[in-house]
């Protein structure tokens, strides 16, 4: 069988086998050798963490894409296009690259499946594609992204020059454990011997954990500071200063200058490790030239779109809206999966939302909008299962409201069709 379509191609890849039958790297080390051991091929950092990887890894992207380097990046989920989780420099992989790879890991599986009864996972593809995309393309260096967790992750294969750890909260328990130890010793599992971690972890009953973990495997560890920032100003472009150096932000929110300071840590490190030296400038361009669709994404001023889909995240936003809108109204359109925490994120945002409209997406893990609606504890709810229906109602905004639309990274990506179609 051969994909002659991008759409054939994502297809298949989607429609594979989400977990494996056995939790561990046993198929990616088999496949790797298998490709001549393509995640070699480059340099890489290693981003873990509950959230803001995706944002973190954007950041040490275009900071060493401005700094002059052939940069890979490796991120999901997506919000507009499949092929965002793959990229090079500001360019995502092609649809016809795309093809071409599948094809090539088509065969792999086949040939992975009758010699050693192991069906590789539909993450394990993905992570694959970009190894054999990236050593193909030579690229100098390449940001991987963690998928779910870290230790048993299929990125983990990788060497990085770093590691870093955004930071640690409550999700994918099913998978990671129901206690935030559990969680962190996943998170953990990404830190190799003799390769330095740097993390905005904050919680100090989880540091010993962190230290112990980098002193058994002689890996050096830094903590992000964000003590160290000054002279804060937070709108639709942030600024501050860290270090007595000035920074700018595309992207709203005090939690979006804890990614950028990491991410100024990460590169320092790295730099230092691989005798690179990465100017002010490279790092100033890179944090300011970053964007993240979906991520606290602001359309007319008063549109706000939010991927936030657990109880970290949530509460990140709650501040976050809280610190750029004091003074309007927040109405709040809400989908959230069935398998998250959706009871204490409503909850969460219950306090500072002036209207909570309750909705649905095509998607066979959302939850039922009444169900989200019997949580809410708001005296102004409502259900509107159609979600195109329910934008179009809530978007007629007053000067003092703003719409604020979250809960799931899938249903902010269908909400987002809508406000690009305008």
């Amino acid at each position: 069988m051969t994909f002659l379509t991008f759409e054939e191609a994502v297809l298949w890849i989607e429609n594979s086998h989400r977990f494996g039958d056995k939790l561990d790297l046993k198929r990616m080390e088999i496949a790797c050798e298998m490709l001549g051991h393509p995640e070699k091929s480059f340099r890489s950092i290693h981003v873990a963490g509950t959230n803001g990887k995706g944002s973190t890894a954007n950041y040490l992207k275009n900071i060493l894409h401005e700094a002059g380097y052939k940069v890979g990046i490796y991120t999901s989920p997506y919000v507009v296009k499949f092929n965002e989780r793959i990229g090079i420099d500001m360019d995502y992989i092609s649809d016809d690259d795309v093809v071409v790879y599948a094809n090539q890991l088509k065969e792999l599986w086949d040939e992975v499946y009758q010699t050693h009864q192991e069906a590789i996972t539909f993450f394990e593809i993905l992570t694959l594609m970009c190894f054999i995309y990236f050593r193909d393309k030579a690229v100098e260096f390449g940001v991987i992204e963690v998928g779910l967790g870290g230790l048993l992750d299929a990125t983990n294969v990788i060497i990085p020059e770093v590691s870093v750890i955004t930071n640690i909260s409550f999700d994918h328990m099913k998978q990671l454990g129901n206690t935030l130890d559990s969680i962190a010793y996943n998170k953990l599992g990404i830190v190799k011997h003799g390769v330095p971690l740097v993390t905005s972890v904050e919680q100090e009953e989880l540091k010993p954990q962190f230290i112990q973990t980098c002193e058994q495997r002689n890996a050096e560890i830094y903590f992000s500071d964000i003590t160290k920032v000054t002279d804060i100003s937070l709108g639709e472009t942030t600024k501050f200063r860290y270090l007595g150096q000035r920074y700018e932000l595309m992207l709203p929110g005090l939690h979006q200058i804890k990614n950028a300071v990491l991410s100024i840590d990460a590169i320092e490190v790295f730099a230092d490790r691989l005798g690179i030296v990465i100017s002010h400038k490279a790092i100033f361009d890179g944090l300011r030239k970053t964007t993240w669709p979906g991520r606290l994404e602001i359309f007319h001023h008063n549109i706000i779109l939010d991927g936030a889909h657990n109880i970290g995240g949530i509460t990140t936003l709650r501040d976050a809206m809280s610190s750029l809108y004091p003074n309007k109204k927040i109405k709040c359109l809400f989908c959230m999966m069935k398998d998250k925490d959706h009871y204490h994120s409503i909850h969460v945002l219950d306090d500072i939302v002036s209207e909570f409209c309750f909705t649905e997406i095509d998607y066979p893990r959302r939850a039922d909008a009444e169900e989200l609606f019997n949580e809410s504890t708001h005296p102004l709810k409502r259900i509107e299962k159609d979600f195109r229906k329910a934008f179009s109602e809530m978007s007629q905004l007053k000067d003092d409201e703003v719409l604020l639309i979250t809960g799931s990274l899938y249903f902010i990506s269908e909400a987002r069709k809508l406000l690009v179609q305008e």
